[in-house]
């Protein structure tokens, strides 16, 4: 049976962790060491890291820093960033972690959902889509890439249904524009979501209290609760501080 996931979310640029406001306005927050250690101690369902700036400059990811953060880590662990093609996929899986995300790729080429699949394995395979509201008084949505600069023609809820068949694992849907504004999550996105696929999914973007976990969780069954400055900001100044919470 699924159960609820409380995920922290951590983001990399340049070695260093920072966190966004609407995928803009990065604030340093840290060292991705230091942050895997307190979370260990804090016994987290799962961490997920995102190499920001990998896709965008043409990097592959950082196969050494990785390596160091799955040695400290004592908790499930999912990479995304500057992932092309299944090798390198598997590549991360060998260094320790669970899961691989793959967007822009997945998106320019979906074949590459079904390849990773079947080497790594379903169940280690993340699609993670970048989402904006758009159209008539924003109840359509927009897919985007490359630090929410590109934008893509194809249909969220086709591309998912696609992902679920060609192979991916969960689906990861980021909200930019909740991305650090703890006011909670799309929840009308979220249900359309769920009622699109049924593998498991995990949502990131908005939430600023357990509270907003607790409602996203109520309205869509045990999904992955994901949060970025909920964990790693105190108070109205955003003094940073790592903590974590469950509902």
């Amino acid at each position: 049976m699924l159960r609820a996931r409380i995920t922290p979310v951590l983001l990399l640029r340049e070695g260093g962790l920072v966190k966004t406001k609407k995928f803009g306005d990065p604030k340093y927050v840290g060292d991705p060491i230091n942050a895997v250690k307190i979370f260990n101690e804090k016994e987290v369902d799962e961490l997920v890291i995102f190499d920001i700036d990998a896709t965008a400059l043409g990097k592959e990811p950082d196969c050494e820093l990785l390596r160091d953060i799955a040695a400290e880590s004592r908790m499930p662990l999912c990479y995304g960033g500057g992932i092309r093609d299944a090798e390198q996929g598997a590549k991360i899986i060998s260094l320790g972690y669970e899961k691989v995300s793959i967007s822009s790729a997945a998106l320019e080429r979906p074949e590459l959902i079904a390849e990773m699949s079947n080497r790594v394995g379903t169940q280690s395979v993340v699609v993670t889509v970048d989402v904006r509201r758009s159209g008539i008084l924003g109840k359509g949505y927009s897919l985007y890439t490359h630090n929410a600069r590109k934008k893509h023609s194809v249909d969220l809820f086709d591309f998912i249904r696609k992902a679920e068949e060609l192979g991916a694992g969960e689906i990861l849907v980021n909200s930019i524009d909740r991305d650090g504004t703890l006011e909670g999550y799309d929840l009308r996105l979220a249900r359309k979501i769920r009622e699109t696929v049924t593998i498991p999914l995990s949502f990131v973007g908005g939430a600023g209290s357990v509270e907003h976990m607790a409602e996203l969780i109520e309205a869509v069954g045990p999904v992955g609760a994901a949060a970025g400055s909920l964990f790693v900001f105190k108070g109205k100044y955003r003094a940073v501080l790592i903590s974590y919470a469950r509902p």
